[in-house]
């Protein structure tokens, strides 16, 4: 199930970043009627839910009716949620800074809109078979620590392309960035059950994790704008994620270790 949300996500989102131009520029909707398309289908989205809130009936799960006092954990004093809070707010910061400025970034080097738009499609596209296979992969491990290796060097490498490598590899690029950021985001879906003992931890843990790291994430796209702007470059941006990708192996090594909340 954690593949096929993450598989969802990504698909739609793919979607979006590849016809958002040409539905702009070739369709004569430009960016405001482009925009629109994707505010009525939030609209519909909304819809969805209410209808499942209309349907919904109070299911008590037995692992959760026998917790007992002694049992409950903190998430919020856990080390190891902290840091399983800290990969997911790094790793969608890294997403959501590529979802904002990639293009603009690929426009710098040359390349134009339009293609720019595709380009970022082609990297969402990549992450959809990882969302799938990495939670498989991961959910047989006794610890991740090989797939948080590979997810920081795929990231590395993939910034650095866009740094220093020619122009001419930037689908090489693009496909680097596309599977590092899927191992991310599904390393960070599974942390929430694989670093607890039973749903209700499992719960509480994706709550924190997904509240605060999406807080953290949503400054991402702003500040590298804004730092854009003072530079007027797009290196510094750069620099950041790869710092971004260093910090993500850091904390993802301890959020890998085989242990659980409240347990050291």
């Amino acid at each position: 199930m954690t593949g096929v949300y993450a598989i969802s996500m990504n698909l739609c989102g793919a979607i979006a970043s590849g016809i958002s131009v040409p539905l702009a520029s070739n369709a004569g909707l430009k960016w405001q009627g482009a925009l629109g398309i994707w505010g009525i289908l939030s609209f519909v989205s909304i819809l969805c839910w209410l209808t499942q809130l209309r349907n919904h009936q109070p299911k008590h799960e037995a692992t959760t009716s026998r917790l007992t006092v002694s049992h409950h954990v903190n998430v919020w004093r856990s080390p190891v949620a902290w840091q399983v809070t800290l990969f997911m707010g790094i790793q969608s910061m890294v997403f959501y800074v590529l979802i904002a400025w990639l293009p603009e970034i690929l426009i710098q080097l040359g390349i134009d809109a339009s293609q720019s738009g595709w380009y970022l499609s082609i990297m969402q596209f990549v992450v959809l078979p990882f969302t799938f296979i990495v939670p498989v992969i991961a959910g047989r491990m006794s610890n991740q620590f090989g797939l948080v290796m590979i997810t920081s060097l795929l990231l590395i490498t993939g910034t650095l392309g866009l740094l220093y490598g020619s122009s001419a590899a930037i689908l090489l690029w693009m496909i680097l960035l596309g599977i590092g950021v899927g191992f991310a985001f599904s390393l960070s879906m599974m942390f929430f059950s694989l670093r607890t003992k039973h749903a209700h931890q499992a719960a509480e843990l994706s709550g924190m994790a997904q509240s605060v790291g999406y807080l953290l994430a949503a400054t991402g796209p702003a500040l590298i704008g804004y730092l854009h702007d003072a530079t007027n470059s797009w290196n510094p941006p750069l620099f950041i994620l790869l710092g971004a990708s260093v910090l993500l192996f850091i904390v993802g090594m301890g959020a890998a270790r085989d242990r659980f909340v409240g347990v050291g």
